[in-house]
């Protein structure tokens, strides 16, 4: 069964209808559903989204979405930090979040190549963004 990471970026385009990116990302995630694709998060991913949605549509959305959340969240283990802090101070000309960092981390240690995200970071590192195909 193929696994694919998921962003927050893709997330949050799914959970606000009126972010640009909403249907795109409603297909998608339909797409993954007719795949039966492994879902992967992080347990950062899990706390950017909830802040963001939170800060952005709501927080009863986002305790709606937490509670609801049944996808498996891998955790961020001390290597993966030590590996998001090299990849920081490796890629000097690139704007990367440590939570990019370390899902790029976790990626890597899992062997998941494709990622459902709207976040150009991911491309730059050298991962295959999931849809990308089906993308206006």
């Amino acid at each position: 069964m193929e696994r694919i990471m998921v962003d927050t970026s893709a997330i949050y385009a799914l959970l606000d209808r009126s972010d640009n990116l909403h249907k795109q990302s409603v297909t998608l995630f339909k797409k993954l559903s007719v795949k039966q694709a492994a879902v992967v998060i992080t347990n950062f991913i899990v706390a950017e989204c909830h802040a963001l949605l939170a800060n952005r549509l709501s927080p009863e959305l986002a305790r709606a979405w937490l509670k609801g959340l049944c996808w498996p969240v891998e955790r961020i283990t001390g290597d993966d930090e030590n590996k998001a802090k090299e990849i920081i101070f490796t890629y000097l000309d690139k704007s990367f979040s440590y939570t990019d960092a370390t899902t790029f981390a976790v990626m890597e240690r899992l062997g998941i190549t494709s990622v459902l995200a709207f976040d150009q970071h991911f491309t730059q590192f050298g991962f295959a963004l999931y849809g990308a195909d089906m993308l206006i």
